[in-house]
């Protein structure tokens, strides 16, 4: 590994501020660096004590791909630090924005590359509605590509409802969500909003970890992407996620 990737690292998880993208300073990194990078910022969250607990995707739908100006879903990792528990305030973060997803808990082990929509959802046991708060480290939320990989995908952290279902009790394509900011609802979409269906974002999670010899374990949580564009989490105001069949997850600014 070089001196730069661990330096990136280090810095992008020391950031408590804006900073630069990483491609001001490096304008020719690339995916596989990007991704390196972002596997040695996990090395160092476990020399501090997190622990794995699953993986998210991020810009699964065309609402994110074209707010954020990159054409291509990407891939992060979940700690156990990033868990907000039912009712408690978000901390202090730079510029926090807040998503409704649907999210899985794998019940076996699922493991690429082959990995069709099909298979990845018999590996569910449970599908949560959840909202994601995502916070780039980059200066107006403005990156490339590899800018957010390196930088885990933005991640913050996430809460989940109090609802869990299996997969086969739903049509995940038509669960809804509809997103309330301080009482007005600003948003709405469907779970085909995320690659045509969710599973269709699990599938290509199993595969692209394949990839880099890693597999979706059992009791791991997976994050499928914003269903809507994300918006502003200020302090004090309350988003809201309603989901049609899986309950509703608040957060508070």
């Amino acid at each position: 590994m070089t001196t730069g990737i661990r330096a990136a690292a280090q810095d992008l998880l020391d950031s408590k501020e804006e900073r630069a993208q990483l491609t001001e300073s490096w304008p020719d990194l690339d995916l596989a660096t990007a991704y390196a990078i972002q596997d040695e910022a996990l090395r160092l969250r476990r020399e501090r004590g997190e622990t794995v607990i699953g993986v998210k995707l991020g810009l699964t739908s065309r609402a994110k791909q074209q707010r954020m100006g990159v054409d291509a879903p990407l891939l992060a990792w979940l700690t156990d630090a990033m868990v907000l528990p039912a009712g408690a305030p978000v901390p202090e973060l730079i510029h926090p924005r807040a998503e409704p997803e649907l999210v899985f808990v794998l019940g076996k082990r699922l493991a690429g590359p082959g990995v069709t929509a099909a298979t990845a959802l018999a590996a569910v046991s449970e599908v949560y509605g959840g909202i994601e708060i995502i916070d780039s480290r980059y200066r107006d939320y403005r990156f490339t590509l590899p800018d957010v990989v390196a930088d885990n995908g933005s991640s913050a952290l996430f809460g989940l409802g109090p609802v869990g279902l299996p997969p086969s009790s739903l049509d995940l394509s038509l669960e809804a969500a509809l997103v309330e900011v301080d009482g007005q609802i600003v948003d709405t979409a469907t779970g085909a909003a995320v690659q045509g269906h969710p599973a269709e974002a699990l599938a290509l999670a199993a595969n692209t970890l394949a990839a880099r010899g890693i597999a979706l374990e059992p009791g791991w949580i997976v994050l499928t992407g914003g269903m809507t564009d994300a918006v502003e989490l200020r302090r004090g105001s309350r988003v809201a996620a309603h989901f049609s069949h899986l309950g509703s997850v608040t957060i508070t600014g």
